[in-house]
C-alpha cells in the first residue's frame, strides 16, 4: 500500500495540469467574441473541458468564506480566528462584530476524508444567533512524524482542551462520526465532575450504535478484519510532504468509496453540468461546480485513528456495549447529569440509520428526561441533516430553541 499513493501521486502530477489547461481553455471555447460565430459544436467542446476541470482532486482546505451573517435583522461581520491550536487541528472563532453575548458553540466537524469546510452552510446558519467554534482538522499528509501519533484518545483529548478553552457553559455539537468521541469527552468530563461540562450535547446523524440498522457502510466495517484494513487501506505519506513517512487513510481511497455509494448518482451529476454548461444555465452549473470543489478537496486521517475508529466503533460496538476505553478510563455516558442532550437522525439516512443515534438517549440514563429531546427529520438523508433547506427551516429552529432553553447565562 506504500506504493499505491505513490502511484495516485504520480497520476496527480500528470493529470493535474491538463486538467488545468482544460480549464483554462473552455472559455475561449465557449466565449461570445467579436465576429465569432455561436457554435454549438464549440459549446459542447467548451463544457467538455470546463467538466474535466472539475474533476481534479485537492487536498488544502477551501477558505469558509464567511464574512457576515443576518443577526436580529441586521447584518453583521464575521471574522476568523484561531482560538487554540495544536499540530493537528485549529479551534477556529467565527467571531461576530457584536456586543449581545449569545450561547457559544463548539461545532464538532469530521475528521472522515473531507475538511471542515463542508459544514460551511452549517457554521453560516448557527452564526444567526450562537457565537461558532469550529475544529478545523489539519490535513495529516501535512503533520510532520515529529509531532507525535493522533488515535482515538488524542481526538478525544482535543475535544475536552477546546472545550475548555471555550469555557463553562459551551453547547457542543457534533456531526457524523465525531458523535462517538463527543460522548466519550462528555462522559469523561462529566466523571470527573469537571467545571467546564458542556451546557449542552447535540448528536447529529452518528454512528453511536451501528448494530441498529446497520447500512452498507456499516456492513462493510464488518466484512474484513481489522488487519485487512490496515494492510489493505492504510498508506505511507509520500517524501515530498510535510507528513513523509507517516502512516494514513488517503482521503483519495475514502472519495472513491463515498462515490461507489452514489455512483450514478455522481455521473448524471456530471452529465447534468455538461448539460447545463452547453444550455447556459451558468446558475445551475454553478451550483454543481461549487458542490463538487468542496466535494473533491479531501484529507488523509492518521492511520492510528482510522484503525481504532474501525474496530471500536463499527467492529466492536465497544460505546453500546459498556466496553469502550479513553484516556486510561472505561466510559461511562451514564454519569453525565449535567449536560442536556438533543439526538437529531435523517429519514432517509443511508450512512448512519435511523436508531443508531437515538441510542444515546438510553445510554445517558442520568440525563433527567426534560433535559433530553430527540428528532427525526423526514424526507432528508445524511447530509440533508446539516445541511440545506430542511436543515435551515425545520431542524435549526429545534436546535436553536434546545440550546437556548438550557444555555447558562
Amino acid at each position: 500500500m506504500t506504493k499505491i499513493y505513490q502511484a495516485y501521486q504520480g497520476y496527480a502530477d500528470l493529470s493535474d495540469p491538463m486538467r488545468m489547461l482544460a480549464g483554462a481553455t473552455a472559455p475561449l471555447f465557449g466565449g461570445k467574441w467579436p465576429g465569432w460565430p455561436d457554435s454549438l459544436a464549440l459549446r459542447r467542446l467548451a463544457a467538455a473541458c470546463e467538466v474535466f476541470s472539475c474533476t481534479r482532486l485537492t487536498h488544502k482546505r477551501p477558505a469558509f468564506g464567511i464574512s457576515s451573517v443576518e443577526d436580529g435583522g441586521c447584518t453583521v461581520s464575521v471574522h476568523e480566528e484561531v482560538a487554540d491550536q495544536t499540530p493537528f487541528c485549529t479551534l477556529l472563532h467565527f467571531r461576530k462584530e457584536t456586543k449581545t453575548p449569545q450561547p457559544r458553540i463548539l461545532l464538532v466537524a469530521p475528521m472522515s476524508g473531507h475538511f471542515a469546510t463542508l459544514l460551511r452552510g452549517t457554521v453560516n446558519t448557527l452564526l444567526r444567533d450562537h457565537d461558532v467554534y469550529i475544529t478545523d482538522w489539519h490535513n495529516a499528509r501535512d503533520v510532520s512524524l515529529d509531532d507525535g501519533r493522533f488515535g482515538f484518545d488524542e481526538y478525544v483529548a482535543h475535544l475536552i482542551r477546546f472545550i475548555e478553552k471555550i469555557g463553562p457553559g459551551t453547547h457542543l455539537v457534533a456531526v457524523c462520526q465525531p458523535t462517538v468521541a463527543a460522548l466519550v469527552a462528555v462522559s469523561l468530563m462529566a466523571a470527573e465532575k469537571h467545571p467546564a461540562q458542556p451546557a449542552s450535547m447535540t448528536l447529529m446523524a452518528g454512528p453511536i450504535d451501528t448494530r441498529i440498522n446497520p447500512t452498507t457502510v456499516n456492513q462493510l466495517a464488518k466484512s474484513k478484519p481489522i488487519a485487512w484494513f490496515e494492510k489493505n487501506l492504510v498508506s505511507t505519506v509520500p517524501g515530498r510532504y510535510i507528513g513523509s513517512q507517516r502512516q494514513v487513510y488517503p482521503g483519495f481511497l475514502q472519495l472513491t468509496a463515498f462515490m461507489n455509494m452514489n455512483l450514478e448518482r455522481h455521473m448524471k451529476a456530471f452529465q447534468n453540468l455538461y448539460n447545463y454548461l452547453v444550455e447556459g444555465e451558468d446558475e445551475k452549473a454553478d451550483a454543481i461546480k461549487t458542490f463538487y470543489a468542496e466535494y473533491f478537496a479531501m484529507s488523509d486521517l492518521a492511520a492510528e485513528f482510522y484503525l481504532e475508529t474501525v474496530q471500536s466503533v463499527f467492529q466492536d460496538h465497544a460505546l453500546p456495549l459498556g466496553e469502550m476505553q479513553a484516556l486510561g478510563r472505561t466510559i461511562e455516558p451514564a454519569a453525565i447529569r449535567r449536560t442536556a442532550l438533543f439526538t437529531v437522525e435523517g429519514e432517509k439516512d443511508d450512512i448512519c440509520a435511523v436508531g443508531q443515534t437515538v441510542a444515546a438517549q438510553d445510554m445517558c440514563s442520568g440525563i433527567r428526561p426534560y433535559m433530553k429531546l430527540h428528532h427525526v427529520q423526514t424526507g432528508v438523508g445524511h447530509y440533508g441533516v446539516f445541511n440545506g433547506r430542511r436543515w435551515d427551516n425545520e431542524i435549526y429552529p429545534r436546535l436553536r430553541d434546545f440550546i437556548h432553553s438550557h444555555h447558562q447565562q
